[in-house]
């Protein structure tokens, strides 16, 4: 019995033997098949890394080289075309007056005028205009073309005539409200009055339609009238304010043909083009109380533009960035559109005034995209000579080949934002991206802390819902003029055929919420002042001078 178990334990340690010489052998045999790969994988570690030093020559760098988003290895996606809206096809500009919508001739009262004094910039006399046609409307009057703002900061002397094409404003109106170039030498007296912010269609007939009855005057102007219409009206009159918006307003023929010029010219560069209001002039830092790190100097050239406005309180900059109120920096815009997916190809269209910082703020958005334009680089002196003095002409100008673009990028949400947010709505929902400036300041403070992949796809989520998509802002939210939805119309040919192309990604995408509704709450003097300041796009005042 105990040979037998010693020669059990002999052939058990003999059979470990063996095995361990197999194990032995075989780590032999993969050394050795190592060592002869060695040469290899040196090669294709050699050649990876010199296709990532391209690669990262290539790349368009930040103006700050140590942080780790230095190298932009491609933007980020918003999962569709980024030229076109997704479900555009589905919806149309509709604002043709009802059977029930009276005519002129029916609904115009004799010897009964209506003066409109315009108020702001360019864009926001824009908006006092629309509204005048309605409230002549309203107030079944003769409208007298209205008088733009001669007096406020922009100093601009242009008349109505030079901005817009009178005829064309006249004629396509005619059938809705009867208009004149002058006020008739027989009339007597005119009362001068001005009606509260966001006035409905009953406050009109409260407060001004008494003035012609009881006290028996045929003409009545309203002054300094900007938002003086409120943007719950019926729908009839909402249509007519598209009328007048997107048809009967037209830029005289000198400052189409110029804009178109403008156009044209990007278009022999592109076949798409990014157009950008950027808003990041001296006194729109100053107001909004925003730091954008610039140090003692910083701090001293923009309080003493702040003094301009005696009322206005002081702001924390911390605080105002967190709650989304301060414009992106140039370089931030840059980082943002190349998140969503545009390369460094793409021909970038500026419209702005005098940039705070200058060449040196706007250094890193053109090392992100190079081919960087404004109207000033795509025509000559002698071609804008008669336009460089007007404020409101230059702004014309910029309004075009913005309307234009493939896709238009707002730093803001003043009135050219959103003038032509509604007007790209209108007229087929060409993308238009308004920043969610809120979510992405919290990007931009963290942003060190994430991969670029991590980076653009977090851009991106922050972005759904402000990317102008049919469907995007509810009904009834926001300004009129950025969102006119009694005028879209839905498409149901379209929709119906292609309803099973749509996915429940682009749904939810389209639907996405709208941040920060604006409702007909009576603005401040604070935001009056902002709303002007919005429109600011021109260039030499004093009080804009440096320190």
């Amino acid at each position: 019995m105990s040979i037998m178990k010693k020669k059990k334990n002999r052939d058990e340690l003999i059979g470990f033997q063996i095995l361990q010489g197999l194990i032995i052998c075989r780590h032999h045999q993969r050394r050795r098949r190592i060592r002869r790969l060695l040469p290899m994988l040196s090669a294709i570690s050699g050649c990876l890394l010199l296709l990532f030093a391209v690669m990262s020559f290539l790349s368009p760098a930040i103006a700050n080289p140590s942080r780790h988003l230095n190298t932009l290895m491609g933007g980020g996606s918003i999962g569709h075309d980024l030229w076109n809206s997704n479900q555009s096809n589905f919806f149309y500009g509709c604002s043709n007056a009802s059977h029930e919508f009276l005519t002129a001739g029916m609904n115009t009262e004799p010897n009964r005028y209506l003066l409109i004094a315009t108020s702001g910039g360019l864009n926001q006399q824009r908006t006092g205009i629309i509204d005048a046609v309605v409230a002549a409307y309203i107030l079944n009057a003769t409208l007298v073309i209205p008088k733009l703002d001669q007096y406020s900061f922009w100093k601009d002397t242009s008349n109505f005539s030079d901005i817009f094409d009178v005829e064309w404003f006249a004629t396509s109106l005619s059938k809705d409200v009867k208009i004149i170039k002058q006020l008739p030498e027989n009339v007597g007296k005119v009362i001068t009055t001005r009606v509260p912010r966001k006035c409905d269609e009953q406050c009109y007939k409260t407060r001004i339609l008494p003035l012609y009855i009881k006290k028996n005057v045929q003409a009545v102007e309203l002054t300094k009238f900007d938002y003086r219409l409120s943007n719950r009206l019926d729908i009839n009159l909402q249509k007519l304010r598209c009328r007048v918006n997107y048809h009967a307003l037209r830029f005289t023929d000198p400052i189409l043909e110029m804009g178109q010029k403008l156009v044209q010219r990007m278009r022999m560069k592109s076949k798409h083009f990014v157009a950008l209001h950027l808003r990041f002039e001296p006194d729109m830092l100053a107001f909004s109380g925003c730091y954008y790190g610039g140090g003692e100097m910083e701090i001293k050239e923009l309080s003493e533009i702040r003094k301009r406005w005696k009322n206005l309180h002081t702001k924390g900059p911390d605080k105002e960035r967190r709650n989304g109120k301060c414009p992106l920096s140039p370089e931030e815009v840059g980082l943002m559109l190349r998140a969503l997916g545009f390369g460094n190809d793409v021909h970038l269209y500026v419209a702005s005034g005098e940039i705070y910082g200058g060449e040196e703020t706007l250094a890193p958005l053109k090392a992100l995209f190079p081919n960087f334009h404004t109207k000033e680089t795509l025509a000559s002196k002698e071609e804008m000579e008669e336009f460089s003095s007007y404020s409101a002409r230059m702004a014309a100008l910029d309004f075009i080949v913005c309307d234009e673009s493939d896709v238009f990028v707002t730093n803001n949400n003043g009135n050219m934002a959103k003038i032509l947010a509604g007007r790209r709505r209108y007229f087929g929902h060409k993308p238009t991206i308004r920043p969610n400036i809120k979510k992405l300041c919290r990007l931009f403070i963290n942003q060190n802390n994430m991969t670029w992949e991590e980076f653009s796809s977090r851009v991106g989520t922050s972005q759904i819902g402000f990317m102008g998509e049919p469907n995007e802002v509810k009904p009834g939210s926001g300004v009129f003029h950025e969102n006119p939805y009694s005028c879209i119309c839905e498409n149901s040919e379209a929709m119906e055929f292609g309803a099973n192309k749509i996915s429940k990604e682009d749904e939810d995408r389209s639907r996405g919420r709208y941040n920060g509704e604006v409702t007909d709450e009576v603005l401040s003097e604070e935001e009056q002042d902002l709303s002007e300041l919005m429109e600011y796009t021109e260039y030499d005042y004093g009080f804009l001078k440096r320190v």
